[in-house]
């Protein structure tokens, strides 16, 4: 169609995914009318990616990766050379000392770094290290998080394989399987339960290690501390039903 026939309806807009010569992961995907010049686009993608409408080319490709035109006319709409969903829009940056060349908007170890000797550092105020300094010292240091292999041994004491128990959170009742330390566990004692219900989140076996018997769902590993041993019969599911 010749271009003195050529008529864009006023809502039609075509979405692009744009590329840049200097920036390889700049690849965003954006909307543009057709009715736009030429001109317009550049300035809109300037705001996008930094290079300015005077410095600027445009290429279109399909999807194919065929160059279809360069948009050369800055009067001419965008319509005028036919881009459809999905075509890329490049942009070639002509000017040298642009400040998209080089790659330093992409790559930040390119960017100088502030740096600040040890000496200037600890006469700040205000810093991380001076709020660290007024915390007390609760624990040696490397001491913090370190379980000892016998925590909670001594919570084990009346805890005994077939005794039946309760456990918390949530008052879930159940049968004790074991009672010791667990090897693909934390350091510390362990109790087994094998739950009435499916309330647990395995079968006794744990990260490849079998402890004890049990349904699926009905196991779990779990703290001496949140074990009560006692007369803890299986609860009647009708028990809080009205008469």
């Amino acid at each position: 169609m010749a271009a003195s026939q050529l008529q864009i309806g006023g809502d039609e807009s075509v979405l692009l995914r744009v590329t840049h010569s200097n920036m390889k992961t700049f690849s965003p995907e954006i909307r543009f009318s057709l009715q736009m010049t030429v001109e317009a686009v550049k300035d809109k993608l300037w705001r996008k990616c930094g290079t300015s409408v005077d410095s600027m080319s445009l290429e279109l490709y399909d999807e194919t990766g065929a160059k279809i035109s360069v948009l050369s006319d800055n009067a001419r709409p965008l319509g005028f050379y036919s881009p459809l969903d999905g075509y890329r829009l490049h942009v070639i940056d002509l000017d040298p000392s642009s400040v998209t060349s080089g790659g330093w908007l992409e790559d930040t170890s390119l960017v100088e770094k502030y740096t600040i000797s040890e000496e200037a550092y600890g006469k700040l105020g205000g810093t991380f290290r001076k709020f660290k300094e007024t915390l007390p010292l609760k624990q040696p240091p490397g001491q913090e998080s370190k379980i000892s292999d016998n925590d909670m041994e001594d919570l084990c004491a009346n805890i005994k394989i077939g005794d039946r128990c309760e456990v918390e959170p949530g008052e879930r009742r159940g049968t004790v399987k074991f009672v010791g330390r667990a090897e693909t566990l934390a350091p510390g004692f362990w109790v087994g339960i094998k739950f009435d219900e499916p309330a647990g989140k395995h079968d006794g076996m744990v990260k490849g290690k079998r402890y004890f018997e049990c349904p699926p769902l009905h196991g779990a590993m779990v703290r001496p501390d949140k074990v009560k041993i006692g007369d803890y019969p299986e609860k009647d599911p009708f028990e809080d039903e009205e008469i």
